[in-house]
């Protein structure tokens, strides 16, 4: 119709006719344009569903897989005891889900990306801070041009804008050459002058100071074995033999041995410290496998209740288990030593001893997982209500830590006391009911017969209520047992002891240990005098730091 109309020769029509026929061209083309765009507006609804369609099928298959990584999450922390990873399984665990989770949020990001959005706002995550000591190398961006579109010429800056992100340079190495010159008169009369060759740790050796210690940080703190780091080495076209190593690293050892010695001799000073043992495999080519040796570790740590020592650990290899090895490690102590329930630590209680009695106060914590045990594998109500008392006690030490010991002798007496009462009362009641042959029954035998140094805390404000500060301070030796299987002789266990003695000892008290054992080390090779060997402590490095 509209092609007809536009036809028309309109002028043989009166004007009324025209003016008519001009309306009716002009409506017909409205129309026409209308449906048009009806149509474009269809087609482009029509890609737009189907982008959406799309869109959404990524966004479910994302979601899908960020549900399923929760439900692994879930079940690494919450799943039943038989499917459970032991703490180092499942932080590696960990670490594949968060990569994994990452990646799928990387996607969804890049699904959104290929849509219209308005600005979000930024997501808060903990990325880590950036500490001002290190190197800030900056790139600046100019634009193509600064000429001004208007040709008043070149644009003025105003601001800039400022991001940070964390690079990193791997581990470099580089030679250290000592050039010595010699100086002769010109007379051949006053004979010659040469400055004394520097001294090293190892002298005629390879390795600096700073190398040393970066092998023993990168066994004993990052429980990388030397063979791993000859590896490594290689990638750098540095080829060392694993041996080479090994003899480095027990000539280190040996120079630190009286810094080990004198750090013992402090924390034995105290009148409170921690012992706990763990196996340290050793190998026994006599018999062609592997003996068991164990690391005992010594520890103080006065800060629960505001105390004035510094924190330490030391890491003491023997042979065997006995209680002689205890006996003799702490020669010279006396006062009140916190342990778990071993008996071999009871040759330290005798009267005879020549440097006087130890009160034993034991461990909450093992007591705990006696309970925890039955528990999880039976659900047993009467474990469970043994936990529950024991999780009060524990309430009220998180209340009071970092107070000073008379407080917490104070609050422990008004409060933790009479609920230890009503355990005891308890624990004689449940014990009077339940079979001592029982699982439960001999738990709860555990818990009655170690008693009296279980209740030692209350009567202290000094004694904590648990092993936990040694535990933590051997948790690392686990790893290194991981990873390197077994010491290769009884030295190697007790290179692994001191090296990682002071390693612990720096992380107890916030110093970096590379920047102590390299400064130590370089102490020693520089002829530092014994009696200021308290001057090498990793407690006066950081002061000094």
């Amino acid at each position: 119709m509209f092609d007809a109309l536009k036809s028309l020769d309109l002028t043989a029509l009166p004007e009324e006719v025209q003016t008519a026929i001009r309306a009716a061209q002009h409506e017909a083309l409205d129309v026409a344009m209308q449906s048009a765009n009806l149509k474009r507006s269809a087609v482009h609804l029509t890609e737009s569903n189907a982008a959406l369609a799309t869109q959404n099928a990524e966004f479910e298959a994302v979601n899908a897989r960020l549900e399923h990584y929760v439900k692994e999450q879930h079940q690494l922390i919450y799943g039943k005891r038989s499917e459970k990873l032991t703490e180092d399984e499942r932080q590696l665990a960990f670490e594949d889900l968060e990569v994994a989770t990452a990646e799928a949020e990387a996607q969804s990001d890049a699904i959104e990306m290929t849509k219209p959005r308005k600005k979000r706002k930024r997501a808060q995550r903990n990325l880590g801070n950036l500490p001002g000591h290190l190197e800030r190398i900056e790139q600046v961006v100019e634009p193509d041009s600064i000429t001004c579109p208007c040709g008043c010429g070149d644009m003025v800056r105003i601001g800039e804008d400022r991001t940070e992100r964390l690079d990193i340079v791997p581990a470099q190495f580089r030679v250290i050459v000592t050039l010595r010159p010699i100086y002769a008169c010109p007379n051949k009369d006053g004979g010659v002058a040469q400055a004394a060759a520097p001294r090293y740790l190892i002298e005629g050796g390879l390795p600096t100071e700073a190398l040393l210690a970066y092998m023993g940080v990168s066994k004993y703190a990052d429980h990388c074995p030397l063979f791993r780091q000859c590896q490594i080495y290689a990638r750098s076209d540095i080829h060392l033999h694993r041996a080479t190593l090994a003899n480095w690293m027990g000539k280190m050892s040996f120079h630190l041995a009286p810094v080990v010695g004198h750090l013992l001799k402090d924390l034995k000073r105290s009148d409170k410290l921690y012992m706990d043992e763990t196996r340290c495999p050793v190998l026994d080519p006599g018999r062609g496998r592997t003996k068991t040796g164990f690391l005992w570790a010594i520890a103080r740590d006065e800060r629960p209740f505001g105390g004035s020592a510094p924190p330490g650990v030391v890491l003491c290899y023997a042979d065997g288990r006995g209680g002689k090895h205890a006996t003799d490690f702490l020669t010279g102590f006396s006062g009140t030593l916190q342990v778990d329930g071993y008996t071999g630590y009871n040759a330290l209680t005798k009267p005879g001893r020549n440097s006087g009695p130890v009160k034993l106060a034991y461990c909450w914590a093992h007591a705990r997982r006696k309970l925890k045990e039955v528990h999880d594998r039976d659900g047993s109500p009467i474990a469970a209500e043994g936990l529950k008392q024991i999780a009060a006690f524990y309430k009220i030490e998180t209340e009071i830590r970092g107070k000073s010991a008379a407080e917490r002798l104070a609050v422990r007496q008004d409060k933790t006391k009479p609920l230890i009462d009503a355990f005891e009362g308890w624990l004689r009641t449940m014990r009077a009911r339940i079979s001592r042959k029982s699982r439960l029954g001999e738990k709860l035998a555990y818990i009655a017969k170690h008693m009296d140094g279980l209740k030692r805390f209350l009567d202290d404000g000094t004694i904590e209520m648990d092993n936990n500060v040694v535990e933590r301070a051997i948790r690392p030796i686990a790893l290194n047992r991981k990873n390197a299987l077994f010491a290769g002789h009884d030295e190697g266990g007790r290179t692994w002891g001191r090296i990682a003695s002071l390693i612990e000892t720096c992380k107890l008290n916030a110093v970096e240990p590379f920047a102590y054992l390299k400064a130590t080390l370089e102490a020693i090779a520089e002829g530092h005098p014994a009696a200021r060997i308290d001057e090498l402590m990793p407690w006066n490095f950081q002061k000094s730091a």
